[in-house]
């Protein structure tokens, strides 16, 4: 055999030892199976915002780690310390579950990162169903945490179970790190991933996150996330709450004060009235506008979706692009104001506004918070109030950005190719993924979001859901994804 027979050879061997149909026939035929472990993995109240069902979050990491070994991965229960907990007491956080299936040195590696914690949920807040219980209701698997993010962690691990099960080698060495805090602001990962840097992630070449969703019915590759620095602006005034119909018209209320400012950080068309925040963001490139123009995105059935007749943009690229690539203000609420049914007559002594921004790339959060802080002051000094003015930030949570032309995202197109027969999107998230920042600063590893969750699944709302075709066809997508990554030449 001479040498240009050789190689060809060689090629034709390695493309043909994919056995993709093999692998998606087992996913076929073990679709049920995987739908009961999805059921058992909802019916655990893994609510990371209530310290009182911290016990479930142990447990429910106790069947992550459990899960990856009995399909035979090396796995640790990393303990990463305490929280203090409202009464004062300190408890235990959840221990991340880290994974390893293969070492090969010739192999790509590629580390998974998932969470199995979730919000919290009761039917009385509008759930069709008891959001713990997984129901099937025409295909689609409603109950909390279904889609964000036990569905996408479990078809990551059926992934490796379903090569491991057919004794199929992994075309890549495969990691896993799966947390219970997420839903919370991550507690104790980032000084994990900081101490694991040269040991855990030493051999790791990519990342993948599939912590998102797609756009629309076609699937998606993300690209992006907003960042979030999140405030509390808080107006003291009188030492105690007072009678409005006894002191009304004598004292400068704080509720008033509190409005007034709010009332400067945006206009009514959107624009962001604090000087520096829209200067830092980025120019909107011809390509950039031509890559949204393409992107499948109906503006009718999103207003639909949330039930509104007008939108802040009439078109469909100003509209995408004012929701990942452009900064947000919003108001969430204000704490020590009346909010109760009834009429009570109070006028509060101290009310906490609670807003944030979402920033973009080229915006950081130390910037931010001076920016907030110091157009704040101004704007309370111009009303000449006795009151007092305290501005905190308390998250500041940096954006996340990949090229997406760098060759995991061309492989990622190639996989939904194979699995969907059509090309994805390339999108941007809206939101907040914090630990993508966290690996790409930390580890310097190169990172890709890859969603199988749908646009419609209703992630931290009531009535959340994941559709059985994302669950199972994107199980295949990962399979197809894996084989894709290993072909990824090595430089």
């Amino acid at each position: 055999m001479n040498s240009i027979s050789l190689v060809c050879f060689l090629l034709w061997t390695g493309a043909s030892s994919f056995k993709f149909e093999e692998l998606t026939q087992y996913v076929n035929t073990h679709e049920e199976e995987f739908i009961e472990t999805l059921r058992k993995w909802v019916a655990v109240e893994s609510d990371s915002s209530d310290v009182a069902k911290r016990p479930d979050l142990h447990r429910m990491m106790d069947m992550t780690a459990e899960k990856l070994r009995l399909i035979g991965g090396t796995v640790q229960m990393i303990d990463v310390g305490t929280q203090a907990s409202p009464n004062g007491s300190t408890i235990a956080l959840p221990k991340v579950v880290t994974a390893q299936f293969g070492s090969d040195p010739s192999k790509r590696t590629v580390c998974v990162y998932g969470h199995v914690d979730v919000q919290p949920a009761k039917k009385e807040d509008g759930w069709a169903t008891e959001p713990y219980e997984l129901t099937d209701i025409d295909g689609n698997l409603y109950g909390r945490g279904a889609s964000d993010n036990k569905a996408p962690v479990l078809a990551w691990i059926h992934t490796v179970e379903v090569y491991k099960a057919l004794n199929i080698e992994l075309p890549v060495n495969v990691k896993f790190i799966i947390e219970g805090m997420e839903e919370t602001g991550s507690n104790g990962l980032d000084e994990m991933i900081e101490d694991q840097k040269d040991i855990f992630f030493s051999d790791v070449d990519y990342i993948i996150i599939s912590d998102c969703v797609w756009l629309s019915k076609r699937p998606a590759l993300t690209y992006g996330t907003r960042g979030n620095c999140y405030f509390f602006a808080q107006v003291e005034g009188p030492k105690k709450d007072l009678h409005s119909g006894v002191y009304g018209g004598t004292v400068i209320e704080p509720m008033t004060d509190l409005i007034g400012i709010l009332d400067k950080l945006i206009s009514p068309s959107g624009e962001i009235l604090i000087p520096g925040i829209r200067e830092a963001v980025a120019h909107l490139s011809d390509e950039e506008w031509k890559m949204y123009q393409d992107i499948e995105f109906d503006m009718e059935s999103y207003k639909k979706d949330i039930g509104m007749d007008k939108l802040m943009y009439s078109n469909k690229v100003d509209l995408l692009a004012h929701r990942w690539r452009h900064p947000t203000v919003s108001i969430h609420g204000i704490e020590g104001a009346f909010s109760s049914t009834g009429t009570k007559t109070v006028i509060p002594a101290k009310v906490i506004a609670k807003f944030s921004i979402r920033q973009v790339p080229k915006m950081d959060p130390a910037t931010v918070e001076k920016q907030v802080t110091e157009y704040l002051r101004s704007v309370f000094a111009k009303r000449k109030s006795p009151n007092k003015l305290n501005v905190t930030m308390v998250i500041g949570a940096k954006p996340w950005l990949a090229d997406p032309t760098h060759p995991l995202f061309e492989a990622g197109k190639a996989a939904v190719k194979r699995v969907f027969g059509t090309e994805p999107d390339l999108i941007r998230e809206g939101g907040t993924i914090p630990i993508a920042r966290t690996f790409q600063d930390v580890t310097g590893k190169s990172i890709i979001m890859l969603p199988i969750g749908g646009f419609d699944d209703g992630l931290h709302s009531q009535n959340e859901k994941i559709s059985r075709y994302n669950y199972i066809e994107g199980t295949k997508l990962f399979i197809a994804y894996l084989n894709e990554v290993s072909q990824i030449k090595k430089y």
